[in-house]
This record gives structure tokens, sequence and C-alpha cells, in this order.
């Protein structure tokens, strides 16, 4: 409009899933507070006691028109949902609500209408995403790490195993820059602290593999994991499928703070992980742990 306007009172709020994308001179003069996303119980309580209600009154429904059980509502959490917030489980919702407004009004469904989660699928489609569970056994060289992710935790299981060759690394799965160089400080910390067991790599060829090849992947977080997978790897020895472990390694041998880790270690809870190694730095970090979280997982400082 091309007119003066005082915003000298004004106080700008903006939000982000990633300061990534945030240009470097905006964010040096922001004041940024970052807050960490909802654990499965957080979402399940908001869900019940929030969004269920406001979808029933948006789309003209009244209490006992439609029945969410518990079973489907923590199902639409898993399955249809990938988010650090509810933004997502709000529309999941809208959707099942309009379809039994529909479903009532037509007369094909009773005004009663109940959501089992088997119902799901035709309501909102096929299952959308899937997250990885612990194995039942790891084979030797293969060991669960953790990782951070703008819509929260995963675990990601990092694969080494070697094969005739000239000494050549090999790294797979989109991996980045840092990360790679992380799969190398921890090759050659296994060399340096276990010579005898790594001599055979001189005329073997070794290959590290983090699956989901088309997500990129980075950070130095995953090296702890890659060294113990490269150990287990020389040693024959598997790592037990139920431990995780995140942590920076050094050259030295040092295990570094990461970032991340309520998210990581939610994602170790919802996969069925019982032990986590961290670094032994990050144990301030547990106070924003929930209780339900640390109750059923043993946490390891390293």
């Amino acid at each position: 409009l091309d007119l003066p306007y005082d915003l000298s009172n004004v106080f700008f709020i903006a939000t982000a899933n990633t300061l990534e994308t945030i240009p470097a001179p905006l964010l040096d003069r922001m004041e940024v507070i970052e807050l960490s996303g909802y654990t499965a119980d957080e979402k399940f309580h908001i869900g019940r006691e929030h969004l269920i209600p406001e979808a029933m009154e948006e789309n003209g429904l009244k209490d006992g028109d439609v029945k969410i059980g518990d079973d489907t509502l923590r199902a639409i959490i898993s399955d249809y949902t990938m988010e650090a917030g509810v933004r997502g489980l709000k529309k999941q919702l809208n959707v099942i609500a309009r379809t039994a407004a529909e479903k009532i009004v037509s007369g094909t469904a009773p005004k009663s209408f109940a959501v089992r989660p088997e119902d799901l699928e035709d309501i909102l489609g096929r299952r959308v995403f899937r997250h990885d569970v612990a194995q039942e056994a790891n084979a030797p060289g293969v060991v669960t790490g953790l990782a951070w992710t703008p819509v929260g935790g995963e675990i990601l299981f990092i694969e080494a195993t070697d094969m005739p060759g000239s000494n050549q690394v090999i790294l797979t799965g989109q991996l980045g820059d840092v990360m790679k160089e992380s799969a190398r400080i921890s090759l050659s910390l296994l060399k340096s602290r276990l010579p005898v067991n790594a001599v055979h790599f001189k005329d073997r060829d070794i290959h590290i593999h983090v699956p989901s090849g088309a997500v990129p992947k980075d950070g130095p977080s995953a090296g702890v994991t890659i060294f113990t997978a490269l150990a287990s790897l020389v040693t024959g020895i598997a790592v037990d499928s139920r431990l995780a472990m995140t942590g920076e390694v050094t050259l030295s041998g040092k295990v570094l703070p990461i970032g991340g880790l309520k998210e990581k270690l939610l994602a170790a809870d919802r996969a069925g992980i019982r032990r986590v190694l961290i670094p032994k730095d990050n144990v301030e970090d547990l106070k924003e742990i929930p209780q339900e979280v640390r109750s059923r997982i043993r946490i390891i400082p390293v």
C-alpha cells in the first residue's frame, strides 16, 4: 500500500521445523527458543482431550456420534502421522469426522459410529508411515543407532561387512561428509585399539552401509555406533539387538556429546530398545526425558 506504519512496538514471533532454511543474517538477529516434540503419550492425551472434540464440533457432530477407541487413536498416531507436533494428527481426525458425518447423514452408518483400528485403511487409506523396530537378533557387524530428524527421532541400523579386496572403505546409504568422516575415524581408531583383530583388513575391503538409502543422513553422532559395528565385525561378537547407542567419537577414543537426545530416546522406546548408551556429557539432558520413558529404558552414560 506504500503507507508508513510504526512497527516499533510490534513483537514478531516466527516458527519453523528446522533452522537450516533460515538465512544466516536473519537467524543471527533472532532469539531462538527450541521446543522438543511431543511424546506418543502426550500426543494421545492431546488428541483425546482436545483434538477429537474439536474435530467433532467442526464437522457438526455431537458427543457420542463417533467413538474413537484408545487403540484406534494410538494406531493413527503411529501409522498415519510422523511429526514432532500434532498438526497431522488433527488433519487425520478431521478426515475421520467428515467421513463419519457423511455416513451418518446418508444413513449408511448407525448414529453411534465406532471407528476401529481395522477401519482406518478404508477411511484414511493404506498405512503411510512405518517405524523401524528392534530386530530379534543382530548379526556380527550390525548395530542399532539413534538419529534425530526434524519430525522426531528414529532408530537406524549400521551394517558393516568385509570382502576380499585392496584395503578400501566403501560407504553407502546416502551419507553426508560429516558421517563419512566419522566412519573413517572409527576405522582408524579400531585399527589402533585392536591391531591384532584388524590386521586381516590389509587384503580386504570394508563396506559400511546405513539402510534406507533414499534418505540423506549426516552428522557425527553415529561415530560410536559405526565403531561398535566395526569392532563387532572383526571380533565376530554380535551386539544385543535391544541395545542402541549415540555419540560422536574422536580419534583418541573420547565420546563427545550430541544433540536431540530426547527425540532419540523416545524413538528407542517406541522401537522396543531396552538399553541405550549416551555420552556422559549428555547426562544433564536426561531431566527433559519423561519419567515413563526413563523407567522403561536403562540409560548408560559412557
